[in-house]
């Protein structure tokens, strides 16, 4: 049975599937292969149910329920800390708010906090690994980065205006920010989609227990970062939260989709309360 993962081409997710797709697990008669897209891709063909299993966005998981149920392991928490709203002059929030901020995509739970702390801006979707380079280059003046470009900010003398995993720990009382997930669509039926999530379990426990080949795997996908960056921040989002979201974590979900039901961002239809996370 051959099983297609979309995840995004970021060190962290190369990490997690690193044992699955080199076959270095026994995942029975059930075989894996990547498919690399952006995360905004992602969202948007999960809406179709095209891969049988993928990373996706919490914001965009409700608009893809009908599909998919998420797997209780394989989540991008930010402990702490997450995608920065950054500009290329020394700024505050309320310059931000009144400014045109350059987001990674409207699916993205990255857009999703912005708009919590922030209310109702201006945005124009540029691809993640474009905003960088466009502030650089005076097209925009603020921007929200995600994956790499979480550590390598400063070397572009970029200023950070809001690190939004961090305003997210500091108004929850500690809850981390709920930022990706793994699915896996519903019509391969429970019994499959429980072996998935067990596979997917094991390949991010082989991955954490034999780092240093799953890190070389993962670097690929770096965008030339070095290996003491991507080290960092493949532990930033690869670690026991991973393996299992935990009680925090499954609150952190469902109130971070609560909130952005009550600004209109997630459809108030969709239940929270009765979201699954298999192989919990």
């Amino acid at each position: 049975m051959l099983i297609r993962i979309g995840h995004s081409p970021d060190p962290d997710d190369a990490f997690m599937f690193h044992a699955m797709t080199n076959g270095l697990i026994d995942t029975e008669d059930r075989s894996y292969e990547h498919r690399l897209l952006d995360i905004e891709t992602l969202n948007q063909k999960s809406m179709h149910g095209e891969f049988e299993v993928s990373a996706v966005s919490i914001h965009s998981f409700p608009k893809i329920s009908h599909h998919y149920e998420l797997t209780n392991c394989g989540a991008s928490m930010g402990e702490g800390y997450g995608p920065i709203l950054i500009s290329n002059k020394d700024s505050n929030i309320h310059e931000a708010a009144e400014s045109v901020i350059a987001i990674p995509g409207l699916g993205t739970s990255a857009y999703l906090a912005l708009r919590l702390a922030l209310g109702d801006i201006e945005t124009v979707v540029v691809p993640f690994d474009e905003i960088i380079p466009g502030i650089q280059r005076g097209e925009y003046t603020f921007g929200v980065i995600i994956h790499e470009g979480q550590l390598t900010w400063p070397d572009y003398g970029m200023f950070n205006i809001l690190d939004l995993g961090k305003w997210w720990h500091d108004r929850t009382d500690g809850l981390p920010l709920p930022l990706g997930g793994n699915i896996v669509r519903k019509d391969l039926g429970d019994e499959i989609c429980i072996s998935i999530a067990n596979d997917i379990r094991r390949s991010i426990e082989y991955a954490l227990e034999n780092p240093d080949s799953a890190l070389d795997f993962a670097k690929q996908w770096g965008r030339g970062i070095d290996d003491d960056t991507n080290r960092k921040f493949v532990r930033m989002y690869v670690n026991p939260r991973t393996i299992d979201y935990g009680p925090d974590g499954r609150e952190a979900v469902r109130r971070f989709l609560k909130e952005g039901q009550e600004i209109g961002l997630v459809d108030e239809s969709f239940n929270v309360n009765s979201m699954r996370f298999i192989g919990e």
